[in-house]
């Protein structure tokens, strides 16, 4: 009979077999009424899974990770029983969990409206307070395809035909609904309580252009109504500071339908987007590495060599000439390794740093664009360190300090780090792998820092270390990326010539600090609500006069400041001040400067902070100096 281990270690023995329902039972009332499923073993099960043997057993509830994960999944399936009991004719396809939320998608003769989702979400909450038992079922897939094919659930049919033949397939049932999930699941309705529907969207199913649009309703779940006012909250601070909102109002850039996701920058965005690039060229620089550029189109021969038309082929625009097929360069690393290759290199080269602000284009699904966040055409903080394997720990970890000094630079503190290991589909020796994913790691305890395993999420050519930030926010954004690739260089022929004489491949570190500039930008701009700080914004304050007696004056301040190295406008119209300091406001610039007639005798100006604080008159040397402190500091207004 089954002794249990709990997570602290104690020992609950069973005369029978039991279900993880009955543990949470057996340890106190409170934990059986607030259980939603159980990992048995690791292994996130339902709480009906019956236990026959010693194991080690988790009570999962709303205040794990892993439960709200399973409030969201079982949303899922509510809102599909919720949609066919009100459109009997819609189809049901998928309907997985996702960052802070679900969604399902369906097929379905009209639209779907936002009323529409305010009638779903009703329905929901019905069949939640009908506190349907969910109940776990093992089916032939023959019998399966069978049962889909004759409700006219074409798609999930399609889904289980999928499944090798002879498989039982799982299926969950809540009343008279019937779902194709491998669960686990909530034990019934009734514990969904806290959810909301957000919006609609468009998605192709399986993601493929060629086939039906289908219709995708989103939605949250959260195991408190605290939690989801919070979330709530959240999403509409968000959507005041949606980069394509703001890249209007701010006159940063614009995309149209000519250049489908790439885009075009105007002279404020372009200054934003100079201040970015050209303080990462001064920092790598400082680092160590030397800079390249290479070419846009290259012979599609190479990215057969480098494995890359295998991997991506239907992501990469290609062109033609004089019979040749080229390849508009999706990424620059094939074309670094050529750069590499011209002249022998010696063990005294390595490590080797090269970096490039390569222009990348990429043929993303038309349905996957999102502003400047997701785009066809996109430039890459893009660098490669070609070193030896001794040299792989401490090349990793100084790449880490720079990624740290540059995330704080630009305003990120909150740093969340994933080392993903081998995939199954993946080039190399086990022991290449072991020594790999062993050195990043250590780089990574070297600095002391924490790290979520990602098993299995490798590159095919080695393991990686991602970087994610945290937004003012609270959402978190992958930028940075550490590979490491024992591949790529034997299967292009780089090679130095080592201390004994020997010809060997160099390790390959393949890394990126902010990634795409294009996305990157978008963060800051959403970060900051386009308030950016005075290093970065493209104007750095505008000279206002109160009347036409000062405007020579203003124009001499303003020029005075520019001769300094600011980036300053001026607004000399006949209009009245306040109309004039209101009007700018909404540009969100750092400064506004204001000069009247007592200014103007005194040489001197008057200083509001973006917010509204006025510092009263200063010099324009007080004031220069000012700013210059501030830029120093990479930060708000000192």
């Amino acid at each position: 009979m089954p002794n249990i281990t709990l997570p602290d270690g104690s020992v609950r023995d069973f005369d029978h077999p039991v279900t993880v329902g009955e543990v949470a039972a057996a340890i106190g009332a409170g934990l059986a009424k607030a259980a939603l499923a159980g990992k048995v073993d690791g292994r996130l099960v339902d709480l009906s899974h019956r236990i026959e043997a010693d194991a080690a057993v988790a009570i999962v509830t709303g205040k794990n990770t892993e439960g709200v994960d399973l409030l969201r999944h079982s949303c899922a399936h509510l809102l599909a029983h919720a949609v066919k009991e009100l459109f009997p004719d819609a189809q049901v396809t998928i309907g997985p969990t996702v960052e802070n939320g679900f969604y399902y998608d369906f097929s379905y003769k009209r639209p779907f409206t936002p009323e529409d989702l305010k009638t779903i979400e009703a329905r929901m909450g019905e069949i939640a307070r009908r506190d349907l038992p969910v109940t776990r079922e093992v089916w032939p897939r023959e019998k399966a395809v069978a049962f889909f094919k004759s409700i006219g659930e074409h798609y999930k049919a399609e889904i289980v035909a999928s499944i090798p033949a002879g498989e039982d397939v799982s299926l969950y049932r809540q009343g008279d609904f019937v779902d194709l999930c491998r669960g686990p699941h909530l034990p019934s309705t009734g514990r969904l309580k806290v959810f909301k529907l957000t919006r609609l969207a468009g998605a192709y199913w399986r993601g493929n252009s060629d086939n039906e649009m289908l219709q995708r309703i989103y939605g949250t779940a959260w195991a408190s109504k605290e939690d989801l006012d919070a979330y709530l909250h959240m999403i509409e601070e968000a959507e005041k500071r949606d980069h394509r909102k703001l890249g209007r109002q701010l006159d940063l850039f614009h995309l149209q339908d000519e250049a489908p996701g790439m885009v075009f920058w105007h002279p404020k965005g372009w200054t934003l987007w100079q201040q970015v690039e050209q303080y990462l060229r001064r920092t790598i620089q400082q680092h160590g590495y030397q800079e390249v550029k290479t070419p846009q189109i290259v012979d599609r021969a190479l990215w057969e060599r480098s494995g890359h038309w295998d991997m991506y082929s239907e992501l990469i625009f290609t062109t033609q000439s004089e019979k040749r097929d080229y390849a508009v360069k999706p990424m620059n690393c094939p074309c670094h390794i050529q750069i590499f290759n011209q002249g022998l290199k010696s063990y005294r080269d390595l490590p080797f740093r090269m970096a490039e602000f390569g222009s990348c284009h990429r043929n993303e699904p038309s349905g996957a664009l999102h502003g400047i966040m997701r785009v066809r055409n996109f430039v890459q903080d893009d660098a490669h360190i070609f070193c030896t394997d001794e040299q792989i720990q401490s090349e990793s970890a100084g790449f880490i300090h720079l990624l740290q000094k540059v995330y704080r630079d630009f305003g990120f503190e909150n740093i969340l780090v994933k080392l993903s290991t081998r995939p199954d589909r993946r080039v190399g020796s086990g022991g290449q792998w072991d020594a790999a994913e062993a050195a990043l790691a250590a780089a990574l305890d070297a600095q002391g820092l924490s790290y979520e395993l990602q098993a299995g999420e490798g590159a095919f050519y080695g393991p990686k270390i991602e970087f994610s930030l945290k937004d003012s926010l609270g959402r978190v954004w992958q930028c940075g990326t550490l590979q490491l690739d024992f591949n790529l260089p034997q299967r292009l022929g780089a090679e130095y010539v080592a201390e004994d004489n020997t010809r060997k491949v160099p390790i390959l570190l393949h890394r990126a600090i902010v990634g795409s500039l294009e996305r990157f930008i978008g963060i800051l701009i959403e970060h900051y609500a386009g308030a950016l700080p005075l290093w970065l914004a493209p104007v750095h304050a505008v000279v206002m006069n109160i009347s036409e007696g000062q405007a020579d004056y203003a124009a001499d301040v303003a020029q005075r400041l520019r001769d300094a190295g600011f980036r300053v406008e001026t607004d000399l119209r006949n209009e009245k001040i306040n109309y004039k300091i209101r009007d700018h406001s909404v540009h969100k610039l750092p400064y506004q400067i204001v000069v009247g007639d007592r200014e103007k005798a005194a040489d001197k100006v008057a200083v509001r902070v973006r917010g509204g604080q006025d510092l009263g008159q200063l010099s324009l040397d007080s004031l220069v100096g000012r700013w210059l402190r501030e830029m120093e500091a990479k930060a708000g207004p000192v």
